[in-house]
C-alpha cells in the first residue's frame, strides 16, 4: 500500500464533536470561500457524551478516528491537524472593571488600552474563583468592552485621547478547564493535533449569518442533542452568547418513556414523524405499531418547553425579540419547532427560518448539498479557521508548542496569552509589598522593588500585547517577575553608627532587628542597656535597716508590665533611699546597688523593676535647641526645634516635599548637598536637600 501524502498547509480539516454524532469536513479556501471536498458523519455507539460534555474520552476518540480515516481515504492524504469547537454547556460570563491612573495627562496608546482591558478581564476572572493551589480553572473564550471612561467621562474609544484616569468595563466569556482539556484529550487519542479552537455558537454563526449581515439584529439558535447554543449579533458585531441545556435529547427521552423503547429506537422514530404508520420493537422484544399522529402528539409538550426556553434565553440576552431568528442543528428539523419558537417570541413565522440559505456566501461544494441546518457548526468551524488566512499554516506557536486558540476573528497577542492561561500579572508583574512603620511618631513608607518586565517576542521581534497575530506566527513569552517586598533593619533605618537607644513595639531591640509593617519604633539619644540581674542573697545575712518611706520603695516584682518581660521573683538586696543628686555627679555604686541608666525617649517606657525610683527634682528636661534652616528643592525652609532637642532627618522633610508617597508611580531622588542619601541621614543647618521625582 502506497504511503499517503501528508496534509498540506492549505487543506483545512474540521471536526464537530456533537452529543449524538461526529461530523468531519475537509476542504480549502478558493476565492475567499471555503470549498468542501469531503464530509463524513458517524453516530456514537453509546451515550459517550452528555449535554455537550465528553464523558467517555476513549469512546469519543475512537469515533473521531474512524471519521478521520474515511476522510483520509476520500482525500488520499494523512490528516494531522484539526480545527474543533467547544460546546457552550458550561459557559460562564462575568463582568469586570479596571482603573489606571497616570501622574499627569498622557496620550493613550494601544498598549495602554491593552493593559487596561487585560486588567478588566482579570477582574472578571477573579469572580469565577480558582482551584487548589491557585490553579486557574477557566479558559478565556473572548471578551467585549462594555464601556470606557476617561477622567470619569464615558467614551466609545480611548485611542489617541489625552487623560489621566482610565477605566474599562468588559464582559468576558469563560469555559471550565475540564471542557477544553477533555476536547484536547480526545484529539490526542485520535492522533490529531488541535490547530484552532472556537466556541460552537461562534462557529455556527460564522456559517449561518456571515459578517455582512450582522448589522441587523439577528439570532442563531443551534439545537443539538444535548444543548441549544444561542448567539446574538447587531450593529455589525456579536454581542452575546448563551446556552440552554434543553435540546433534542428531551424529545428522545419523552418517546422512550411513552413507548417503552431504547434510546436508539427513539432517535430513529424522531425522523419518521411524517409517516402514517411506524413499526418498532419495545424493550420487551415485542413488535409494536403506532400512527405518526400519536408520535407527533407525544412530542408536543417537550417541544413546547424547548421553544419556551429558547424564547426566554433570547429575550434575556437580546433585550427582546430580534429582527429575525435562524434555527440550526439536528434538533431544528423537528416538525413544528419553528412555528413554536415564533409563537413563543411573538414573531411572525416568516421571521424564523432554518439555517442553510446563507451558507453559499462563505462555503460551496461541487459534490455535496450544503443546505442543511445540521451542517452549521462543522461548516462554521472550517470557515472560521479558513477565511482570512495569510500564512502557509494555520497554527500559532507559543513557546515552541501549538497555542490553544478560540478563533472568532482577529486575535491579538494579549488575547492569545490569556486564552492560554496567562493573566495580567504575568504581563505587568506586581511591585513588591510596601513596608510601613512609625518612627518617633512619624509614619514612614518604603516601597517594594519594581517588577521585572515580561519578555514578549512575535516572530523573533519584540512586540506589544496589542499586536495582531496571524496563522503561522510564533510567540515567545516569559512572564514578568514580581518585585521583592521592601525589607529594612534598624541598622538600615538609623545607620550603622547609631549609638542611641531604640525600642520596637515597646521592647529593646538591636540594630539587626528586621522590621515588619506596623512596627512602632522609638529612639533615644542615650544608649539603653538591659537591666542587670539582681544579686541573690546566699550566705550573707541581711542587716536590719530602717524601712524607707513608701514613696521611695522599689516597684513590686508582682506588678505586670507590658513594656518589659516578666521575670521570676528572687531575694534581692534592699536599695538605699534615693537622694536628690545631679545626673552627672552620681555616687559610686557597689555591684549589688548598680542600676541601669534612665531611658530618654519620645515614647513612654515603664520603670525597670531593678532601678530606684528617683524623686521628681532629680529629673532634668532637655532644653529645646535652635530652629533648623535648610533649602528644600530650591526653597528656604525653617523647621522649629524638636521638643526633645533631637536632630532632624531627611525623612522628616517628606511631608514638605509635595510628593504623595502613598501613591508613588515612579522613583524618587534623594540628595543632601549634591550627594545621594538615605531617609535616615541627619540634617544640619543650611543643608541643601532635594526630594523630587526621578526624571523619566
Amino acid at each position: 500500500m502506497a504511503k499517503r501524502k501528508p496534509q498540506d498547509s492549505e487543506l483545512i480539516f474540521a471536526l464537530d464533536i456533537g452529543t449524538r454524532s461526529i461530523i468531519g469536513v475537509a476542504g480549502r479556501v478558493v476565492d475567499e470561500r471555503f470549498q468542501v471536498l469531503a464530509i463524513e458523519k458517524e453516530e456514537h455507539g453509546k451515550r459517550a457524551m452528555l449535554d455537550g460534555q465528553i464523558e467517555d474520552i476513549a469512546q469519543v476518540a475512537k469515533v473521531a478516528r474512524r471519521v478521520t480515516n474515511r476522510l483520509e481515504e476520500k482525500l488520499d492524504c494523512t490528516l494531522e491537524r484539526v480545527c474543533v469547537a467547544a460546546a457552550g454547556r458550561a459557559l460562564r460570563t462575568e463582568q469586570g472593571s479596571f482603573v489606571m491612573e497616570y501622574p499627569e495627562v498622557t496620550r493613550i496608546t494601544n498598549d495602554a488600552i491593552s493593559r487596561l482591558e487585560s486588567g478588566a478581564v482579570a477582574a472578571a476572572e477573579s469572580v469565577l474563583g480558582q482551584g487548589q493551589e491557585g490553579e486557574r480553572r477557566f479558559y478565556l473564550v473572548g471578551y467585549t468592552v462594555a464601556g470606557y471612561h476617561l477622567d470619569h467621562y464615558p467614551m466609545s474609544t480611548l485611542r489617541n485621547h489625552n487623560g489621566q484616569l482610565l477605566e474599562a468595563t468588559v464582559v468576558a466569556t469563560f469555559l471550565p478547564r475540564e471542557v477544553v482539556e477533555s476536547l484536547y484529550s480526545v484529539m490526542e487519542g485520535a492522533g490529531l493535533e488541535v490547530a484552532s479552537l472556537t466556541l460552537e455558537p461562534i462557529a455556527a454563526l460564522n456559517a449561518a449569518i456571515p459578517a455582512d449581515l450582522r448589522l441587523l439584529n439577528l439570532v442563531l439558535a443551534d439545537i443539538g442533542a444535548g444543548t441549544t447554543d444561542i448567539a446574538v449579533c447587531r450593529d455589525g458585531a456579536v454581542v452575546g452568547y448563551t446556552m440552554a441545556t434543553i435540546a433534542g435529547d428531551e424529545i428522545t427521552e419523552e418517546l422512550m418513556r411513552r413507548f417503552l423503547i431504547p434510546f436508539a429506537t427513539a432517535e430513529k422514530m424522531k425522523t419518521r414523524l411524517d409517516e402514517e404508520r411506524i413499526t418498532y420493537r419495545d424493550v420487551l422484544g415485542l413488535e409494536q405499531t403506532v400512527s405518526g399522529a400519536q408520535v407527533r402528539e407525544t412530542i408536543q409538550q417537550p417541544a413546547h418547553i424547548l421553544a419556551q426556553e429558547i424564547a426566554q434565553r433570547v429575550t434575556t440576552l437580546n433585550g427582546g425579540a430580534p429582527s429575525a431568528l435562524f434555527l440550526a442543528g439536528g434538533g431544528s428539523k423537528l416538525e413544528g419547532i419553528r412555528e413554536m419558537v415564533a409563537e413563543a417570541l411573538d414573531m411572525e413565522e416568516n421571521r424564523v427560518a432554518l439555517a442553510g440559505n446563507n451558507y453559499d456566501i462563505t462555503a460551496f461544494s461541487d459534490q455535496y448539498e450544503l443546505n442543511d441546518p445540521e451542517l452549521a457548526t462543522p461548516l462554521g468551524i472550517a470557515v472560521s479557521a479558513g477565511l482570512g488566512l495569510i500564512s502557509d499554516s494555520y497554527r500559532i506557536m507559543l513557546n515552541g508548542k501549538p497555542a490553544k486558540l478560540f478563533r472568532s476573528g482577529a486575535l491579538t497577542v494579549l488575547e492569545l496569552l490569556m486564552m492560554n492561561g496567562y493573566t495580567s500579572t504575568d504581563l505587568l508583574g506586581r511591585t513588591g509589598k510596601n513596608l510601613s512603620i512609625t518612627v518617633d511618631g512619624q509614619r514612614m513608607l518604603f516601597r517594594g522593588e519594581p517588577a521585572q518586565p515580561c519578555v514578549l517576542k512575535l516572530n523573533g521581534t519584540e512586540s506589544a500585547p496589542s499586536a495582531v497575530v496571524y496563522a503561522g506566527d510564533s510567540i515567545e513569552f516569559s512572564p514578568a517577575v514580581s518585585g521583592a517586598p521592601a525589607q529594612r533593619t534598624l541598622k538600615d533605618l538609623l545607620g550603622a553608627d547609631f549609638t542611641g537607644g531604640v525600642t520596637v513595639n515597646g521592647r529593646l531591640a538591636d540594630l539587626d532587628t528586621r522590621l515588619t509593617t506596623g512596627d512602632q519604633i522609638a529612639t533615644s539619644s542615650r544608649p539603653v542597656r538591659p537591666a542587670s540581674p539582681p544579686v541573690q542573697k546566699e550566705t550573707v545575712p541581711e542587716t536590719p535597716r530602717e524601712k524607707p518611706p513608701k514613696a521611695e520603695m522599689p516597684v513590686r516584682m508582682s506588678e505586670p508590665r507590658t513594656e518589659r518581660p516578666q521575670v521570676p521573683q528572687v531575694n534581692m538586696v534592699k536599695p538605699e533611699p534615693a537622694r536628690p543628686e545631679p545626673p552627672k555627679a552620681e555616687k559610686p555604686e557597689t555591684p549589688a546597688e548598680k542600676k541601669p541608666e534612665q531611658v530618654h525617649s519620645s515614647s513612654a517606657v515603664s520603670p525597670n523593676p531593678w532601678e530606684k525610683t528617683p524623686e521628681p527634682a532629680a529629673v532634668v528636661q532637655p532644653a529645646p535647641g535652635p530652629a533648623l534652616q535648610v533649602m528644600l528643592n530650591g526653597k528656604a525652609l525653617v523647621l522649629p526645634a524638636k521638643p526633645e532637642g533631637g536632630p532632624y532627618y531627611v525623612m522628616d522633610l517628606l511631608e514638605h516635599s509635595g510628593i504623595d508617597f502613598e501613591h508613588l508611580d515612579r522613583g524618587v531622588e534623594l540628595q543632601v548637598n549634591g550627594q545621594e542619601c538615605a531617609f535616615s541621614q541627619e540634617l544640619r543647618s543650611r543643608d541643601d536637600i532635594i526630594i523630587r521625582y526621578l526624571e523619566t
